[in-house]
């Protein structure tokens, strides 16, 4: 049986990621867009970065593909995805599976919502 684990592991040796601190240099820039990945119930408990795009991993594939009935503008922008979770699991398999969708220019943050909170980044709360 393949864990979790290992799958996080294939899929950071696959996609592009950074550690928070690098992430922090991305954000604000332009064509850049954070993409949180968590539930709802953590971005209101924990906050998140300031701009993200709350997209819960469960319609990621959904939002992502231009043809399905869900497909969200900020996925065609053409610009850079930045994904992040609480701690880089859920975002690396995130990104792989984006990446083998045909999504460009995506990364993750591989310590996450809590290596950002970490390494001093700013944090809004939840609209």
């Amino acid at each position: 049986m393949k864990t979790v684990k290992d799958m996080v592991a294939e899929a950071n040796g696959i996609v592009d990621n950074i550690p928070a601190s690098e992430a922090m240099a991305l954000h604000g820039a332009e064509g850049v867009t954070f993409v949180d990945l968590r539930d709802i119930r953590e971005l209101q408990r924990d906050g998140m970065i300031p701009g993200a795009f709350h997209c819960p991993r469960g319609m990621l594939e959904f939002w992502i593909d231009p043809e399905s009935p869900y497909a969200k503008p900020q996925f065609q922008s053409g610009g850079r995805f930045v994904f992040y979770c609480a701690s880089g699991w859920r975002s690396a398999l995130a990104a792989r599976t984006a990446q083998e969708m045909g999504l460009a220019g995506v990364t993750h943050v591989r310590d996450g919502f809590s290596g950002w909170k970490s390494a001093g980044g700013p944090v809004a709360a939840k609209d």
